[in-house]
């Protein structure tokens, strides 16, 4: 984990080398992504021009005047090797390589470079089986223990012409004709937008200049909203796996699979509002993954140490021994028994089995069964008995105080316990719930997720972990397939923190009326971000890296070239970036002497027990992770696997030590390991950290959509979902995380990527511009003003070009996204729908709770739904976040009504200026549209208090206007009073 003086090759593992003038040889100035000169000349020979990291071609000139130089500590091995082609292979192979170079190129010393990269291969593999076997000597001749013949036995591939050299991803940029024309677009649509502005702010309307002004504020935060959200769509790109490929190179007929293991967290919390059977559907398509089964460890948290959680998690792993091989024997599709059984398809076709039907029609019946059983447990937990529950044994549950119980741990399945009907191993299955007590911060789930970290790592230590929310199956049983050709290419693989896969939802209307599909975000934006840094995390469906979550940096860190940086600032000075923060300098320092010690324990396997021990107490280990030595030894094995020296029997034991409320006291859990805390979005903050540290991710789109989940489909429970999301916007923003300022001093986060950030943390306070934008037409309408002044020909060839531009980019994002134009629609509508509702209660909950501590709430109470499809989206739930929107739709509409009224008593003149507050006012109407068809419901039924809190203060604020600017002016009415008075009556 410590960094070399010179920084390293991430082909061949040699170091880069400098150029003439002493600076480090850099091929790539986007990312700095490190590659000698021999790779390099290697790529362009192949015709490979474009970094392997970001997807940026290479400048043309990067390869003229480069003096290559190695390091004179470097060591050199005197043993001859023959440039064969199997030496190849063996660079490939471990080197962790795509392509292979020419053996016969030289370094500056005249010796062969693959000669030294193989002697440099042996001597890591001959100091491994040292360690593996025990051996204190070292040896003497590499090439007798480890001979080439040996090497490439181990790296050939069984298969049709597979070679270790094939690359197990691909980027596949998008089309220049589709991505160069949106491009030019966008500085078009910004260009328009400044004449804009000049013309706004150079031409104020005098009559109306409280109206103009606030328009023109509200247009400006609306602009830089905008080139917060499309800057970083700038370079979008799409990749391809080759799950086939991955396969043939650590699947070899014969042998043991070598494909990295992986941990499954699966977290709830209510089994009354989250329902078990929905849970249990998750975990048996974890269990059922094509996967092998002993790399498969499913952990189930139950933060609401219910004993209905763990009675169905029984049942659960009763059925899984079932449904598992029925699974893998046809290989069905998707392997959550619920949604596969519910599929209105032929379930005959493409099966030749003859004994497919009886054993669907048993698996269906055992199902059914197993449903009742789930039923009734749930029917028998919503009323609890006086003296608690009580389990089979005759004790009491040890959860039935909620807030005060002891830390649990049960192992259902595994490696060694129940196997399934046809007697084969099943994954591990395990319970856990973290021990609450009155007066210990427990995070929510995110406390719950870092707990799931320790225990997963003291009894399987994967290393990697995927987490997905209880009601996200898994729809694609490769999925973990497709994760591993990034995470295990050696090439991409070892700067990549996470994976994020797209969440699709099963259950919602085909009109998409809320947008819950978040198809703009999930299909648009996050393949812009794939195209920077990597997208950002989003709660499930994420395949992490372990060693990311212990907040070490990756192996190659942009920081090793800081003079060409792209998160720093050009115009800034270089004498400025000398100059930190000193809590940045501070942390800094605290991480290279963790990663230091880290380093320097690499060899902790020739030390007994008490040694061991000592020396991690020794390097204060304890005061970043905890007081475990057997999950800090954990920590130190970058490849999992639980460490030879821990005595199997203890295991569970120190696993309910490393959940204990008071482990994280005093440590650097959720402050810069695990799940950070600090926000009820715990997501983004925790994926923010890891791009901060250096750390890239991917975005992964299988055809067949990896995981799916549900959505709330009705408007208050989609209100109150998106409330707190953009409350946990704004108190990442009033926090010390705050992507304005968080970790500029590092210079690896890049500016897009911040940019992209930025927009998640300040989207909620657009609330505040769009709630009076979206007044200001009811104003016009009723004071007979206007925010734009009498046009001329050139100010309305300006605003058509603002429009068509407008129109040219949601076009052409369209054309490269693939996204239908209904989708974006929906995205628009429902843009405004939160923006006026739930976004502007969450700015103000947040300051509230920020300055005064105050943590407001806003239930949201049921009605019955209607037993048709889709009977929720019809449900009418009471919630304050219902009155805003709907007092903007009542006062436009009095609005236009007033307008008409105007016009119909001063003329065909008032008709002209009419017009364009009318269409001012629709623009309003129908993007808020679907909130009103929601309030209707299916008989146009709407809660009393909604109709009566809305009609009042529309009539307030609008008896309001009337009173302070009426109609007719002070100067008619005074000249009115003495015509009157000169009348003889």
């Amino acid at each position: 984990m410590m960094e070399s003086k010179s920084p390293v090759c991430n082909t061949c593992g040699e170091e880069i080398g400098v150029k003439a003038n002493g600076e480090f040889f850099v091929a790539c100035h986007e990312c700095s992504f490190p590659i000698c000169k021999a790779c390099l000349e290697y790529e362009f020979k192949e015709g490979r021009r474009i970094c392997l990291r970001c997807g940026n071609p290479y400048d043309e000139n990067v390869l003229d005047d480069v003096e290559t130089k190695i390091s004179k500590h470097q060591s050199t091995i005197a043993t001859h090797i023959n440039d064969t082609p199997q030496d190849s292979g063996i660079h490939a192979r471990h080197v962790s390589t795509v392509s292979t170079i020419d053996s016969e190129l030289n370094d500056e010393y005249g010796n062969p470079i693959w000669k030294n990269r193989v002697d440099s291969w042996k001597d890591k593999k001959s100091k491994k089986n040292k360690k593996k076997h025990g051996k204190a000597t070292k040896a003497e001749d590499p090439d007798a223990q480890v001979p080439p013949q040996q090497h490439m036995e181990d790296i050939s591939l069984n298969g049709e012409g597979a070679s270790a050299t094939d690359v197990l991803s691909v980027v596949i940029p998008i089309p220049r004709t589709k991505i160069t024309s949106y491009r030019i677009v966008i500085i078009m649509r910004l260009t328009i937008l400044a004449l804009f502005f000049h013309y706004r702010i150079t031409h104020p309307v005098d009559s109306a200049y409280g109206l103009w002004l606030t328009s023109v504020i509200c247009e400006i935060w609306f602009a830089f909203s905008w080139v917060l959200d499309q800057f970083p769509k700038w370079s979008p790109i799409n990749r391809e796996t080759y799950i086939d490929r991955l396969s043939a190179r650590f699947e070899r007929e014969g042998e043991t699979s070598q494909l990295a293991a992986v941990d499954f967290f699966v977290s709830t919390v209510d089994p009354l509002k989250e329902p078990p059977l929905i849970t249990a559907n998750t975990v048996l398509s974890i269990l059922a993954l094509d996967y092998p089964v002993d790399k498969v460890s499913c952990y189930v948290s139950d933060d609401g140490a219910a004993m209905l959680s763990f009675e169905s998690l029984v049942e659960t792993a009763d059925f899984a021994r079932k449904w598992v091989p029925f699974c893998k024997k046809y290989s069905i599709e998707p392997r959550a028994p619920e949604f596969y059984f519910s599929l209105k398809i032929d379930y005959l076709r493409d099966k030749v089995q003859p004994s497919f039907v009886k054993e669907r029609r048993a698996m269906k019946r055992d199902y059914e069964e197993f449903k009742i059983r789930m039923n009734a447990l749930v029917a028998k937990a919503q009323k609890t008995p006086e003296e608690g529950w009580t389990m089979q044994d005759g004790t009491s549950w040890p959860g039935n105080n909620t807030r005060d119980h002891p830390g649990m741990i049960q192992v259902f399945l595994g490696y060694s316990g129940a196997r399934d009907v046809e007697g084969n191993e099943l994954p591990r299955l395990v319970y856990v719930s973290r021990e609450k007590r009155p007066g210990y911060q427990h995070h929510k789930k995110a406390g719950a997720e870092n707990a799931l970290v320790r225990v997963s790592a003291v009894l399987t230590n994967a290393p990697f972990i995927l987490n997905l929310d209880c009601d996200h199956y898994v729809n694609n049983s490769k999925a973990v397939r497709e994760a591993m050709c990034f995470l295990m290419d050696p090439v991409v693989g070892p700067d990549v923190c996470y994976v994020q896969f797209p969440q699709r939802f099963d259950g919602i209307d085909k009109s998409d009326r809320y947008a819950n599909r978040n198809i703009v975000f999930f299909d648009v934006n996050m393949r812009g971000l794939d195209g920077i840094q990597g997208p950002v995390y989003v709660g499930t469906g994420c395949v992490f890296r372990r060693q990311a979550l212990y907040g070490y940096s990756p192996p190659s860190k942009p920081k090793m070239l800081p003079q060409s940086s792209s998160s720093s600032c050009c115009c800034c000075p270089s004498k400025k970036k000398q100059t930190q923060d000193p809590s940045e300098i501070y942390k800094d320092a605290k991480r290279e002497e963790l990663d230091a010690a880290i380093f320097n324990l690499g060899d902790l396997d020739n030390y007994d027990e008490y040694e061991r021990s000592m020396l991690i107490s020794q390097t204060s280990f304890e005061k970043t992770f905890g007081l475990s030595a057997v999950f800090i030894e954990s920590t130190l094995m970058e490849n999992g696997g639980v460490p030879d020296s821990v005595n199997p029997s203890t295991l569970i034991k120190e696993a309910i030590h490393v959940i204990s409320c008071g482990y994280e006291e005093k440590t650097e859990w959720g402050k810069e390991i695990g799940w950070i805390y600090g926000s009820i979005t715990e997501d983004i903050l925790t994926g923010f950290k890891m791009h901060c540290r250096g750390w890239r991710s991917i975005y992964c789109m299988p055809l067949r959509p990896a995981f799916k989940g549900s959505a709330p489909i009705n408007l208050s429970d989609r209100l109150h979902q998106v409330l707190r999301w953009a409350l946990g916007s704004v108190e990442i923003f009033l926090s010390r995380h705050c992507p304005l300022w968080y970790g500029c001093s590092g210079g690896r986060l890049k500016w897009l990527q911040r940019m992209a950030y930025i927009n998640t943390i300040v989207y909620p306070f657009t609330s505040l511009p769009l709630v009076a934008y979206c007044t200001l037409p009811a104003i016009c309408l009723l004071t007979g003003k206007f925010i734009i002044p009498t046009l001329s020909n050139l100010a309305s060839m300006l605003f058509l070009g603002l429009f068509i531009s407008i129109i040219l980019t949601s076009v052409l994002e369209l054309r490269w996204s693939g996204v239908s134009i209904e989708d974006l629609w929906r995205n628009e509508q429902f843009w405004v729908i939160g923006g006026v509702s739930a976004h502007l209660f969450a700015v103000f909950q947040g300051f509230l709770k920020m300055l005064a501590g105050l943590d407001t709430n806003f239930t949201v109470t049921s009605k019955t739904a209607e037993d048709l499809e889709f009977g929720e989206l019809y449900i009418v739930k009471w919630t304050t976040l219902l009155i805003p929107p709907t007092s903007l739709l009542i006062i436009n509409l009095v609005g236009v009504v007033a307008g008409f009224s105007d016009a119909l008593n001063k003329g065909y003149e008032a008709w002209g200026p009419l017009f364009g507050k009318i269409f001012f006012a629709f623009w309003v109407v129908l993007h808020l549209y679907p909130f009103l068809k929601g309030l209707m419901g299916r008989q146009n039924r709407t809660p009393t208090i909604v109709i009566l809190w809305s009609i009042l203060l529309a009539s307030v604020f609008s008896l309001v206007w009337v009173r302070i600017n009426p109609f007719v002016s002070k100067t008619d009415t005074t000249s009115l009073s003495q015509n009157c008075l000169l009348i003889d009556c």
